[in-house]
């Protein structure tokens, strides 16, 4: 884990799937310069994290954990697969606010790959590259990301230097995370606020307009799907505004 000291609400950033706390790097760094405490978790065989990989139940637990040793006004803040953890882990007692940033913001009855699904059935995605195309599904049901789909997808408008200093850094997800459904729905019961992020050729943009609908509030940047990355100023300006509030 990462972590930053301060005043104010704490922001606890949870990443989305391949990535781990590392992805937050730039967020963490300005938000200390702010003023604004934070961390930035690996959730389990993610990053510097060497445990046994959980499915997306464990994965909320550990956040839970985090929160509990917290015990303060959190802004909690999922990344994409991290918006389907913050669901189920942020009716937390300590979670003022989630942050759902191109993220899966899931009902009950969703998982993240049946809201890709749908999307794909009922949202045009002629003239985008397709991130399913590089996805390989390993021996031990984990699925890793083809070097080249990912840079398209994930970071294309990060410069050549980010692109290869991330994809040296993604590792395997479990699938299982991606088929499963929340437990609790905290966005039912918690303020939010989603992040649209338009340039981003993963998760597509009116899917996440769609799930934006159940938020709060709604913010749109003319980003790609990993603003923690090419518009860090971004993320931090959100983060410093829900902390000092």
């Amino acid at each position: 884990m990462s972590s930053v000291a301060s005043m104010g609400r704490t922001a606890l950033l949870v990443h989305g799937a391949w990535h781990g706390a590392w992805a937050w790097d730039r967020v963490l760094a300005r938000l200390h310069s702010a003023g604004v405490e934070a961390s930035a978790i690996d959730l389990p065989g993610h990053g510097n994290d060497h445990a046994a990989f959980g499915d997306l139940h464990g994965d909320a637990a550990c956040v839970r954990r985090e929160l509990d040793r917290l015990g303060r006004e959190v802004v909690l803040v999922g990344h994409s697969y991290g918006g389907a953890v913050i669901t189920e882990a942020g009716d937390h007692p300590a979670v003022d606010h989630l942050v759902y940033v191109a993220a899966f913001a899931l009902d009950a009855d969703e998982s993240c790959v049946s809201a890709a699904t749908d999307s794909a059935n009922r949202i045009s995605h002629e003239g985008r590259p397709d991130l399913s195309s590089g996805i390989v599904v390993t021996a031990d049901d984990s699925v890793i990301l083809d070097p080249l789909v990912a840079a398209q997808c994930l970071y294309n408008d990060c410069d050549e230097q980010t692109v290869a200093w991330a994809l040296d850094r993604l590792g395997p997800q479990p699938f299982a995370t991606l088929q499963q459904e929340p437990a609790v729905v905290a966005w039912r019961s918690r303020p939010s606020t989603y992040v649209v992020c338009t340039d981003d050729m993963a998760v597509h943009p009116d899917l996440q307009r769609i799930m934006a609908r159940r938020c709060g509030s709604v913010v749109e940047w003319a980003t790609d799907h990993s603003p923690f990355l090419c518009r860090p100023d971004l993320v931090t300006g959100l983060l410093v505004e829900l902390a000092n509030s």
